[in-house]
């Protein structure tokens, strides 16, 4: 007879959705700017921005405000969304939040000027909102 506690097989990791390797395989990508030269704004809205609580470990959520004048090289919006999907697990205040996805966006495509804003949908009676800015030095 053998001791079915030797058999146990322990439970296997369940396989990853494409989407999920997706965003574990993302990276901010860019393309050439294709009005080099001219001023314009590129103004981005991510309304399904989630991450945890550092203190909590409680979901927040917020809508995520991107506004850049492009130099060379512009985001693609596919790597923007799968960036933005890989903070969904991650223990993270809502001021790194805001600050983090600036210089991670910056460092890729080397705007003239960014804008992010992170408005934080209300949890505990308190609503955050923060702003950061950079701009180009030249």
């Amino acid at each position: 007879m053998s001791n079915s506690l030797s058999e146990t097989v322990p439970p296997s990791k369940p396989e990853m959705k494409y989407g999920e390797r997706e965003i574990e395989e993302g990276k901010l990508i860019t393309f050439p700017n294709p009005r080099i030269g001219r001023e314009y704004n590129i103004d981005i809205t991510l309304p399904e921005f989630t991450c945890k609580c550092p203190f909590s470990g409680y979901p927040d959520f917020a809508t995520i405000y991107i506004s850049y004048v492009p130099d060379e090289k512009v985001v693609e919006l596919k790597a923007l969304k799968l960036y933005i999907n890989s903070y969904r697990d991650r223990y993270i205040s809502h001021e790194e939040t805001a600050n983090q996805i600036l210089d991670d966006v910056v460092a890729a495509c080397d705007p003239l000027k960014m804008t992010v804003k992170a408005d934080f949908t209300p949890r505990g009676n308190v609503h955050t909102v923060v702003e950061v800015k950079h701009k180009k030095r030249k």
